[in-house]
């Protein structure tokens, strides 16, 4: 059975351009084709096999493995490859990079308009001519054999960002906040309590520095990284050397973690995934985060301040408050979670999504 896309992914599009492709001439070299960063939904039967899929993002990668493909957290070499764009330019031209030191002869390149395709066509033109190209369904699909040319500049490099209180930090391009501390990670981090329950984690992760802010705290005694993207849970492993910390590539909405429930859990909830708005992601949160504590429990929790979270966080905990509010922003606190309720959004206004 194929799986469902991933809400924000339609299928068909890529489909589509693959179908075109093939018929005005796309031919990978026999010996396999590894497929970079495919998403939930998408379908292959096309294309020559063996396939080898490599998808990071857990979401992806299970629906992936639920529908039936080979699917590995990083690409196996083979003599063709397929890119399927991200959304970051510099993490895109890094997969391209990846394909090509991976020994593809022959690499194409699938994505959307909003995936920044025609820019990433226009950098790969600059450097090799291109074997073919089809437009379709609002994207394009183009090919080249790299025939010897040097794409190793493309392969990104780590950025440190450097905390006052905190320390150094590694990102890569891709990850959530490359740039910089989220400014909402760091205004829960400011009011979080000196001392923090024993038993901690931190739901989406990310590259670490919630965690970080948390194992400053005292009390803490485990802290649970969960994370869904691999690339930045690596990030976290390098970032966090305390051995107080545990490392989960997990769908923060649907993991489990070991041993009795939580003390406490700290969150920077994404509410959308890729450009579509979804506030349903973070009550997805919200409901695991009450699934995950124990009985006294404590969530601590950031989100863009319109968001409608009051009535989710009255849905799934006995008591709720606002500890620190900016134009931006709003820190809840919440307690005893009532894991028998499922949360709704309220009927406030929706504003658009700051992840």
């Amino acid at each position: 059975m194929t799986a469902p896309p991933a809400p924000d992914h339609d299928p068909a599009p890529r489909a589509a351009r693959i179908d075109v492709a093939l018929e005005e001439g796309l031919r990978f070299p026999v010996g396999g084709l590894a497929i970079l960063r495919p998403r939930a939904g998408d379908r292959f039967e096309a294309l020559p096999g063996p396939l080898a899929l490599a998808q990071g993002f857990f979401p992806d990668h299970a629906a992936l493995a639920r529908a039936g493909h080979p699917v590995s957290v990083e690409p196996a070499p083979a003599p063709g490859a397929l890119v399927c764009l991200p959304r970051a330019k510099a993490q895109g031209l890094g997969l391209i990079a990846q394909a090509v030191a991976g020994g593809a002869r022959l690499v194409a390149v699938d994505g959307q308009k909003t995936d920044g395709v025609e820019s990433v066509l226009r950098a790969v033109r600059a450097r090799v001519a291109l074997a073919g190209v089809v437009s379709k369904a609002h994207g394009k699909l183009f090919w080249f054999a790299p025939d010897g040319a040097d794409f190793s500049d493309w392969t990104p490099a780590p950025a440190t960002l450097t905390d006052p209180d905190l320390g150094r930090f590694q990102t890569l391009p891709g990850v959530f906040s490359a740039d910089g501390v989220d400014p909402g990670s760091r205004l829960l981090a400011q009011h979080l309590p000196a001392t923090l329950p024993a038993r901690m984690a931190d739901l989406g992760a990310g590259w670490g520095y919630l965690a970080a802010a948390c194992l400053s705290r005292a009390g803490v005694a485990e802290m649970h990284l969960v994370e869904a993207e691999a690339t930045a849970l690596d990030l976290a492993r390098a970032n966090v050397t305390d051995p107080r910390a545990q490392f989960h590539w997990a769908d923060a909405t649907d993991c489990t973690l070991p041993g009795a429930g939580l003390g406490g859990v700290v969150m920077t909830p994404p509410f959308h995934t890729g450009r579509a708005p979804q506030p349903a992601l973070g009550l997805a949160f919200i409901a695991a985060a009450a699934r995950l504590l124990g009985a006294r429990g404590q969530l601590w929790m950031v989100a863009n301040r319109h968001l409608p979270y009051d009535r989710a966080l009255s849905d799934s905990f006995a008591s709720h408050q606002i500890l620190a509010e900016t134009s931006a922003y709003r820190v809840w606190h919440a307690s005893t979670p009532r894991t028998q309720r499922t949360p709704t959004l309220s009927r406030h206004r929706r504003a658009e999504p700051r992840r």
